[in-house]
C-alpha cells in the first residue's frame, strides 16, 4: 500500500512537473502580432495623409492563444497567464490614444510605459510606469470586511512599479488617484489619452485630464500591454512620437535584444 502511495506520488510529482515545465515554455514562446500605428509629430503637423507606421509586439511572458486581433481592428487579450507583450521599440516622448472595455466584472489590465519589458523572477509583470485599467466592480468584488475598495482604484491610477519612483500629482500612497472618476464599466469603452514628456505623465479619461505623475526615475523604455486575469479589448491604439529630450542612460531602459 505504501509503495503504491509512493508510486502515485511520484506519478503525480512529475505530471505537475510536466506540466510546469510546459507552461514555462509557452509563457516564453516567441511570438509576435501587428496592432496599432505610430506616426511622428512632424508628419502630424504636416497634415499626412498616411495612417502611420503599424505597431509590432512581442511575447515577454503570455501565450499566443492569449492575443488575437479581430478583423474590425480590435486586440482580444484572454487575460491569462498574467503577464505582458510589449513594444517593438522604446519610446521616450509621446502622445498616445486608446480605446479599451473590460468585458468581464472586475477585470484588471493596464499599460507600462517606459518599462524595461523584463519581469523578475518573483513577479510575472515589469518596471516602468503603470496606466491603471480596472472595471468598475473591482472596488466591490475586492471589498474588506464588506467595505468596498476606494474608487480610485479603478478610474486611471498612475505609478512607479518595479523600482521606478515617480511623484503623484494627486497621491494615494505612493500612486497618483484620478481626482474625478470618468471611467465605464463591463462592455462600455473607455478612452485614454497619455500624454508623456521628459518623465511627466498625464492622463485624459474620457476626455478630461484627470491624473499625472512627474519626476519619473525612467523616462525611456518600452510599451507593454497587460494581461492580467480577465478578459479586456483594445483598439484605435495610436502613438504620436514626440522630440527627444535630454535623457541619460540611467534614465533609459536597457534595450533587449529578442
Amino acid at each position: 500500500m505504501k509503495k503504491l502511495q509512493k508510486s502515485a506520488f511520484a506519478n503525480l510529482s512529475a505530471l505537475f512537473f510536466i506540466m510546469f515545465c510546459g507552461l514555462t515554455y509557452a509563457q516564453h514562446e516567441k511570438f509576435e502580432f501587428d496592432f496599432g500605428t505610430s506616426t511622428s509629430l512632424e508628419d502630424v503637423l504636416a497634415g499626412s495623409s498616411e495612417d502611420g507606421a503599424t505597431l509590432k509586439w512581442i511575447n515577454v511572458n503570455t501565450v499566443k492563444e492569449g492575443w488575437s486581433v479581430n478583423d474590425d481592428g480590435v486586440l482580444v487579450n484572454q487575460g491569462h497567464p498574467i503577464g505582458v507583450v510589449r513594444s517593438e521599440k522604446q519610446y521616450e516622448n509621446f502622445i498616445l490614444h486608446v480605446e479599451w472595455r473590460h468585458m468581464e466584472a472586475g477585470g484588471n489590465s493596464g499599460i507600462f510605459a517606459w518599462s524595461g519589458a523584463n519581469p523578475p523572477d518573483d513577479s510575472p509583470l515589469p518596471d516602468g510606469v503603470e496606466i491603471q485599467m480596472l472595471e468598475l466592480d473591482w472596488v466591490n468584488i475586492n471589498a474588506k470586511d464588506g467595505v468596498p475598495q476606494p474608487i480610485a482604484y479603478v478610474h486611471g491610477e498612475v505609478w512607479g512599479v518595479g523600482g521606478v519612483v515617480t511623484d503623484p500629482d494627486n497621491p494615494r500612497g505612493e500612486r497618483s488617484k484620478s481626482i474625478e472618476n470618468r471611467a465605464k464599466g463591463k462592455g462600455e469603452w473607455n478612452t485614454y489619452d497619455v500624454v508623456a514628456v521628459d518623465g511627466v505623465i498625464k492622463l485624459a479619461v474620457n476626455g478630461k485630464f484627470v491624473n499625472g505623475i512627474s519626476k519619473s526615475t525612467q523616462k525611456k523604455g518600452y510599451l507593454c500591454l497587460e494581461s492580467e486575469g480577465a478578459e479586456i479589448h483594445f483598439r484605435n491604439f495610436k502613438i504620436i512620437e514626440l522630440p527627444p529630450g535630454v535623457t541619460s542612460h540611467e534614465q533609459t531602459a536597457p534595450l533587449l535584444d529578442y
